[in-house]
């Protein structure tokens, strides 16, 4: 076998190991170090290549702009330990329960306010899935309209900023967290906007599927009903605007602000009594979980991508991609068709770390906008949270949902949801201007 051969064989050989289960951090790091023995072997590789690896681990563990991770992920765990989410939900859909498909349109409301103040999917999906479906269920909501919407959602905290999915992409595509923030805003404003404009659809042409509540339910005064929407929304706008204001207005960076979210995330639970050492705890061992993940695939990939490179990999994917017939439209295709294909079996951190290296190098040879190929990417990505059987917002709905609510109920639900995200994708692909008119180009 040849130097050039031995490339894709452990390119495929990696995804097999993934495809069987084996933790993905492991199977990275497993290939790398069986592939350099056999380059070894062969002659095909310099073993002292390796002696960089434990100098790129410090580099990630030293790494400024993923220290936002941690960040986020505790003001969103935070936020949720307080029940900012259950206030929310509860009187938004007061506001707007005398609609028809009102529940399903606060949900929505909801999700992209949570996207803003959070960035974390699970804590979402959970929180409105304990709230919000069993009163849709009690007023005869469709049960794939409430899980759909639901799902969908709660994982508009993957391409509204602050997003965790956003901090990581930045990082692996070498381009500045604020730019993609600020590129990211329109476009998951937008996806929100038609997720709101399918419930409406459906509540119209089929009424029985969300139907509206009933006015015993809603017997409270405009006065009254107004003070508890200022009371619940005011908390988490006030900690968008500081969070995300700092950073599109320059006076701090994403991990400054991401630090600063969650001190606010921890005074707004001091605020509301709620910050006890029980929360507290679940919140720090929730955070310490989910960036021990982030680290481990780091690691791995970063072996990986070490290896891969030492057997000339990257070449071999380099000039497969540029040369696609169709230049940039070729890569778009078939790099949005990859991400989407792996999303229906594998986490989108694992595609952020395996895939956005290697397609990267060939979008910037082809001179395509890295912060419009980003967002891109960010959307493709949220979809793997919907897409069955492996999407993570399906399984933190089903572990929530009531047992009389199948599995396939609630895949049937995402499917138009869906739909609306390559809707948005080709939006996207269509009309740049919908990414860089935030970037003052």
């Amino acid at each position: 076998m040849s130097e050039v051969g031995l490339g894709p064989v452990m390119f495929v050989a990696a995804f097999v190991l993934i495809f069987t289960g084996y933790p993905v951090a492991f199977a990275l790091g497993g290939t790398a170090l069986v592939f350099a023995s056999l380059g070894v072997m062969m002659g095909y590789f310099d073993w002292p290549l390796l002696f960089a690896l434990p100098e790129r681990i410090f580099g990630i563990m030293s790494n400024y702009t993923l220290l936002a991770v941690p960040f986020f992920i505790f003001m969103g765990t935070m936020l949720e330990k307080s029940k900012l989410a259950e206030d929310l939900l509860t009187t938004i859909g007061k506001l707007f329960g005398a609609l028809r498909g009102g529940l399903a349109l606060a949900v929505v409301f909801v999700g992209a306010l949570l996207a803003a103040a959070t960035g974390v999917v699970g804590a979402s999906v959970v929180a409105m899935g304990l709230i919000s479906l069993p009163v849709m269920q009690r007023y005869n909501y469709s049960l794939e309209l409430s899980t759909g919407v639901i799902c969908a959602a709660g994982t508009l905290g993957q391409i509204i900023p602050p997003s965790v999915v956003l901090v990581v992409l930045a990082d692996q595509m070498g381009i500045s967290v604020g730019d993609l923030f600020r590129g990211s805003l329109l476009p998951g404003l937008m996806l929100a906007s038609l997720y709101g404009v399918y419930v409406a659809g459906v509540a119209f042409f089929k009424p029985s599927a969300a139907p509206a509540l009933p006015a015993e339910e809603l017997a409270i005064s405009r006065g009254e009903l107004l003070r508890q929407v200022v009371g619940v929304m005011i908390p988490p706008l006030v900690l968008i605007l500081v969070v995300l204001g700092s950073i599109f207005g320059g006076l701090a960076t994403p991990t400054e602000a991401g630090a600063l979210g969650a001190v606010g995330a921890m005074g707004l639970a001091a605020v509301r009594k709620r910050l006890t050492l029980k929360a507290l705890r679940g919140t720090m061992d929730e955070t310490a979980k989910l960036t021990s993940m982030v680290v481990f695939l780091l690691i791995g990939s970063t072996a990986f991508a070490l290896v891969f490179k030492g057997l000339n990999g990257d070449l071999w994917i380099e000039d497969l991609l540029t040369g696609l017939p169709g230049g940039k439209i070729g890569l778009l295709i078939v790099a949005n068709l990859a991400i989407f294909g792996l999303g229906f079996f594998i986490d989108f951190f694992e595609i952020a770390f395996i895939i956005i290296p290697l397609i990267v190098p060939a979008a910037q040879i082809l001179d395509i906008d890295m912060v419009w190929f980003g967002v891109m990417i960010g959307m493709n990505l949220q979809t793997s949270f919907l897409t069955p059987p492996f999407g993570f917002a399906l399984f933190y709905l089903r572990g929530v949902a009531p047992p009389e609510i199948k599995t396939s109920q609630i895949y049937r639900g995402v499917l138009p949801f869906i739909a609306i995200q390559l809707l948005g994708l080709l939006a996207l692909v269509l009309f740049p201007e919908l990414v860089t008119v935030m970037l003052d180009r």
